[in-house]
């Protein structure tokens, strides 16, 4: 159990952990917000690549956000538990993914990076250059995209930018995601055939590009199943996360010559030097457009929840937006059980407080309620919601001038 009090005209306190496009945090105005990267009880933490776990995070903290889409590098399940949302930015970067994407499919359909490394040795100073050129150039032959297959593992954001790309380039496209959304479904291109499965996606097409967050069920997704199913020559792209492609399996299925050629952003120590692996220095969203998109989307999450309690694109809380109806707000995070709501309002009835409005919203084991209220709210009534049991924090939010 915990609460908050913030002092109406009290600077908030954001410990920026990595560096952040100025863009974003411009976002915050200075009136309202003290930026730095060594307060010892930071209200918030702003992070992209940082790893948090085996770190200390202070009590003070009431919202961590990552300038980035993943977030592996937070312990998400431990400041869950303390009532600290953790925000993200979906969608932000997907450009830059899905460009980098096209990048590698052309890659490695002509060669590029081995015709490069050709080039790189040649001795510009010799007498036959041309002769060795022409001669050089047979080993690269390449082949086209479009007439190709494409198949899209994951249709969220990315995956729905990268089909509609490849489409335009003249390839066909299947897509597989057992979980899409419904925004995601509208925006994908009725052209784009459904697959039943990974494997059978993977049966079907000359590229297979990845999307998926890594979980505990999509770790290993690309495994010496699907690889075995490929048509030989195939290749495999990976923008998603490391761990969603077994590296053995994917060694070996190169071996084999059943995959071409693996893509990827993860230079990890297996794959480095090989031959058949085009691998990047996790370069998917190191673009400045997509930093600046980032920074900006998450400073203005952090912001409205700082401010007002709004929670828009947090990876453990519940989507809970809601215009202000009083100066004096509420903003509740507890355990999703049976009559935390009555109690909540108890606690304000038994102090004559009289609720304009209130929303309540739930996701999985979480809950979160806002409440605004006809009239100031002493502190003793924020202790008493406080010391309900399962309400894991409670931040009192009157109107700032």
């Amino acid at each position: 159990m915990a609460d908050s009090r913030d002092p109406p005209q009290a600077r908030f306190r954001v410990q920026v952990l990595n560096q952040i496009a100025a863009r974003g945090l411009e976002r915050l105005p200075n009136e309202l917000y003290e930026i730095g990267k060594a307060f010892k009880e930071p209200d918030a933490i702003l992070v992209r690549s940082a790893d948090l776990h085996g770190s200390t995070i202070p009590g003070s903290v009431k919202a961590i956000a990552r300038a980035g889409a993943g977030t592996n590098n937070i312990p998400v399940a431990a400041v869950s538990q303390r009532g600290v949302p953790v925000f993200n930015a979906p969608g932000a970067n997907a450009n830059a993914v899905k460009e980098l994407v096209l990048a590698g499919m052309l890659m490695a359909a002509r060669k590029l990076p081995a015709a490069t490394r050709f080039v790189h040795s040649l001795d510009p100073g010799a007498t036959d250059l041309d002769v060795r050129v022409e001669d050089g150039k047979r080993q690269f032959g390449g082949t086209e995209l479009a007439g190709k297959t494409l198949g899209v593992i994951g249709l969220g954001r990315v995956g729905c930018l990268v089909a509609e790309a490849a489409i335009h380039l003249g390839m066909q496209v299947v897509g597989f995601d057992p979980e899409i959304t419904v925004e995601a479904a509208w925006s994908l291109p009725s052209q784009v055939r459904r697959a039943g499965s990974v494997l059978d996606l993977t049966r079907r097409c000359d590229f297979i590009t990845v999307h998926v967050p890594l979980l505990a069920a999509t770790r290993h997704l690309i495994d010496d199943r699907q690889l075995a199913s490929l048509q030989p020559g195939a290749v495999l792209l990976n923008f998603s996360r490391d761990a969603v492609v077994d590296v053995q399996a994917a060694l070996s299925a190169l071996e084999s010559g059943r995959l071409a050629c693996y893509v990827c952003d993860f230079p990890e120590s297996a794959i480095i030097g090989h031959p058949g692996v085009i691998a990047l220095p996790h370069l998917g969203a190191s673009t400045l457009e997509a930093e600046e998109n980032c920074a900006v989307m998450v400073a203005d999450q952090l912001r409205d929840y700082l401010e007002h309690g709004n929670i828009r694109h947090s990876v453990n809380f519940p989507e809970a937006t809601a215009p202000r109806e009083s100066a004096f707000r509420v903003a509740i995070a507890n355990a999703n059980v049976p009559n935390m709501l009555g109690q909540i309002s108890t606690a304000m009835a038994d102090a004559g407080l009289n609720i304009h409005t209130m929303l309540n919203k739930s996701r999985g084991e979480m809950a979160y309620t806002l409440v605004d209220v006809d009239s100031p709210v002493p502190p003793a009534v924020i202790g008493a919601i406080a010391a309900i049991e399962g309400v894991l924090s409670v931040r009192y939010l009157p109107a700032r001038a």
